[in-house]
């Protein structure tokens, strides 16, 4: 696909996160590693909705600006993934709702922030970690990612909002969406003991679909 196709492709998934209430206001942020190991991404204060695509950051490998607007102050978070998970071409980055919810009780796992409630959120955003709070943009984030040794693909912010890496731009979105979705079916249900997938049910899964899980990613 083409830089350009690219671009519009990260302006229409966007539009679609947006237009669904899944990331507020200028919050919330893409981007995609390209051929020559560097990157577009969306800029500063840009809502999602309303991305230009001529104006989408593109930055060279090494993270020097080379055209379009100032990149999110998230490029720490978005280098550290793409460090640590060679597999990654595409990051969405988001404050939906659910999912900031969920990084915000006190009993959920840091090494399996949900359990598995259904098949689609371990095929799609596999098990998700949780990382401590930093602020918006600090460089610290990137040690806490690259603390995680690349075995997770979905991780939540605490207090924040869940990043997730995908070998494409569209699977990347559609785990991110998953994962909001697992999140809110585990607000719905908490404290009415709900049927889990059985640890059998989940390693059925992994076989058939070659699904990575780390070590205690589904110990429910």
């Amino acid at each position: 696909m083409s830089e350009s196709a690219l671009r519009e492709a990260i302006c229409r998934f966007g539009r679609s996160l947006f237009e669904r209430g899944l990331t507020p206001g200028s919050s919330g942020n893409i981007s995609l590693r390209l051929d020559d190991g560097g990157w577009l991404v969306t800029p500063t204060n840009a809502s999602l909705g309303f991305l230009d695509p001529a104006r989408i950051s593109r930055l060279d490998r090494d993270g020097r600006l080379l055209s379009g607007d100032t990149p999110t102050k998230e490029i720490p978070l978005h280098g550290a993934l793409y460090d640590s998970r060679a597999s990654a071409r595409a990051i969405v980055h988001l404050h939906s709702t659910h999912a900031v919810a969920v990084s915000m009780l006190p009993e959920i796992d840091p090494r399996a922030v949900l359990p598995p409630l259904t098949p689609y959120s371990l095929m799609r955003a596999g098990a998700v970690a949780l990382v401590p709070y930093f602020r918006p943009g600090d460089p610290a984030v990137a040690d806490a990612i690259r603390g995680l040794a690349g075995q997770y693909s979905s991780v939540l912010l605490a207090n924040h909002g869940p990043v997730v890496a995908g070998d494409s731009l569209e699977a990347a979105v559609f785990a991110t969406e998953e994962l909001e979705e697992t999140a809110r079916l585990y607000l719905l249900l908490r404290n009415l003991n709900p049927r889990h997938l059985t640890p059998a049910q989940v390693q059925d899964l992994v076989a058939h679909f070659g699904l990575s899980l780390p070590e205690h990613g589904h110990d429910h």
